[in-house]
């Protein structure tokens, strides 16, 4: 049986455990509103800000020239920039008659450049940089560029500020990294002629904090340097120069084509494929059309981005 003792010692503990309980929401919401009156978010114990993720924009312009913007930073990469039909098509090449390019810039070429902190230029082939032909790129833009040999070809032309990509270069926040490839095959590249022609280029990573991860594959064909630098960087979203370009008398491509799409959604099963450089040179020889076809039939086009010229791309 309960006694007066017993029954005052309940009653004052009740009493401290309520008033405990008013205390502590107190002071829960004194802290908060602490917290608000600084700007400071409440966050429950243990948990941290996530970073916002930024989005990355690739716009298609023409052939392989297309604009990323990325992590704040606009870059322009490989400028053809002249008119349609400027200059002889590529001799040795399927059809060579034609004129390149073969179709308009789909906007006026003042408003490519608009918003570009730097330009990227993976070979100086004419239809990927043809910057020392036009008044429209500003010699001072920082410029990236393979290698001493394009570095200085460009630096004649006028460029002031030209730039040699490596493996950890950075650029505002944005890191870049130069890689691999062949742009042809080792047949084409037996035949010192051929093999001159056709020189190197490169394909390129980007990085930053809190953005998804780009590779730009570069005028290439399939080989172990672009299985290796998907293995190692695993990126989120991989362009490729798909449009099967062809020489006379060779078997096989110089760059990509859509088995190599394929290849791509296979091998990168979480990324999105963008094929770029189509349409647009008289070498080229798979069309948006045909890819598209390809695509669908493979059941890959959710994955798959065809972008015309001009389209924004956001990821």
């Amino acid at each position: 049986m309960e006694g007066p003792l017993d029954h005052n010692a309940a009653s004052n503990n009740h009493s401290w455990n309520d008033h405990m309980k008013t205390m502590k929401t107190v002071c829960a919401i004194a802290i908060a509103l602490t917290l608000g009156a600084t700007g400071t978010p409440a966050l429950a114990a243990g948990a941290a800000a996530a970073p916002a993720e930024k989005t990355v924009q690739f716009q298609q312009i023409r052939n392989a020239t297309a604009k990323i913007s990325y992590a704040g930073k606009t870059f322009l990469l490989d400028p053809l920039l002249a008119k349609k039909g400027a200059y002889p098509g590529f001799d040795g090449t399927f059809r060579s008659e034609r004129r390149n390019p073969l179709v308009e810039l789909p906007m006026p070429a003042p408003d490519v450049l608009a918003g570009v902190d730097a330009v990227i230029v993976s070979h100086t082939h004419l239809d990927h940089w043809d910057g020392g032909n036009n008044g429209f790129i500003p010699k001072g833009i920082p410029l990236f560029v393979q290698h001493e040999a394009d570095a200085k070809i460009i630096r004649a032309q006028g460029f002031t500020d030209v730039r040699i990509l490596g493996e950890n270069t950075l650029f505002e926040g944005v890191k870049l990294t130069r890689t691999g490839g062949q742009h042809g095959t080792d047949e084409m590249y037996r035949k010192t002629r051929i093999a001159e022609f056709l020189g190197t280029a490169m394909g390129i990573v980007l990085q930053a904090p809190g953005a998804k991860t780009v590779y730009v594959v570069g005028d290439t064909i399939w080989r172990s340097e672009v299985d290796q630098t998907l293995a190692k960087f695993k990126p989120d979203v991989v362009v490729l120069n798909a449009g099967n370009a062809r020489l006379v008398g060779y078997t096989g491509s110089i760059i990509m084509g859509k088995d190599d799409v394929l290849h791509a959604a296979q091998a990168v099963p979480n990324a999105t494929i963008v094929a770029s450089h189509m349409d647009a040179i008289n070498h080229m020889t798979l069309s948006r059309k045909e890819l598209r076809e390809h695509v669908r039939q493979h059941g890959i086009q959710d994955r798959v981005r065809i972008p015309a010229d001009g389209e924004m791309l956001k990821f």
